[in-house]
């Protein structure tokens, strides 16, 4: 798809895009050809160069070029191009104020590879696995995610950044990533109810009781949280396909979603539950 998209082109919106798509114009070659033959096009915004500049950034695989060209909403586009370089990631924090608040586990998931990390036990290997990636799927993780990993690992996580939220909103999918899942029909079985303010205090149980089964359920709820991103990516992308003239050409089959190394403990969630409702 990316390389059938005009918008990242300065001069160039959505509309001037479609009006391309519906003259027969689907491709930045198809665009190149024309531009050589009418002069209107050939100046406009000096086409040519970001047209070949396009051409050679992604030879070179510089996600973060179309990543920062694109509109929030339309980077989806990069999807396919880079998807065998991409990652899925969510984290987990402890959800206090200041100083003492931190990460308590992150989920990265690559398509084949699920990696899990662990405060006090191998979380700096992140800072070294997440080199090998050049797009990260998130959902809020523009907002959220990124800027607390760079802020906590004092690092700058390189790459393109596909953020669900934006997306997904402007396909009329909103109320966070639970809501967003359950309008398109994936289910959370064995961690319905348990969210971002639970895994806080599944940290908790498992800091102060050594509950090894609390830890074990955050990061079940942690990586599912990583593994469903791809599903949504795909369904995003599919349904944003469907207001394109790529839809039959470029439609991606959803993923089979990988078996989750981690089960959520049903007499813990149980415990924590009732103890929460009680106070």
């Amino acid at each position: 798809m990316l390389q059938n998209t005009f918008c990242h082109v300065p001069g160039i919106g959505l509309k001037t895009e479609r009006k391309l798509w519906e003259s027969g114009i689907l491709s930045w070659y198809d665009l190149m050809r024309a531009a050589s033959g009418d002069c209107r096009l050939k100046n406009l915004n000096r086409l040519e160069y970001y047209l070949e500049e396009s051409i050679r950034r992604l030879e070179e695989g510089d996600s973060v070029y179309f990543a920062r060209a694109l509109p929030s909403s339309e980077a989806w586009r990069l999807f396919p191009e880079f998807r065998r370089f991409a990652a899925y990631l969510d984290i987990e924090t402890t959800g206090t104020v200041g100083a003492a608040d931190h990460i308590t586990t992150i989920a990265l998931y690559d398509g084949e590879l699920i990696s899990h990390y662990i405060y006090g036990y191998n979380l700096d290997s992140f800072i070294w696995d997440v080199q090998r990636y050049k797009v990260f799927v998130t959902y809020n993780g523009k907002s959220f995610d990124i800027p607390y990993i760079n802020r906590f690992f004092d690092i700058n996580v390189g790459g393109a950044q596909i953020d669900l939220r934006f997306i997904l909103h402007s396909l009329g999918y909103k109320g966070g990533l639970k809501g967003c899942e359950k309008q398109l029909g994936l289910k959370r079985d064995g961690l319905d109810g348990v969210d971002g303010y639970f895994a806080v205090l599944l940290w908790d149980e498992y800091r102060c009781r050594g509950n090894i089964r609390a830890l074990e359920t955050l990061l079940a709820y942690n990586v599912l949280d990583a593994v469903n991103l791809e599903t949504l990516m795909v369904m995003a992308y599919n349904e944003k396909l469907a207001a394109t003239p790529f839809a039959d050409t470029h439609l991606l089959p959803l993923p089979e979603v990988p078996r989750n190394p981690f089960e959520p403990h049903e007499g813990t969630i149980k415990r924590i539950m009732n103890r929460f409702i009680k106070t």
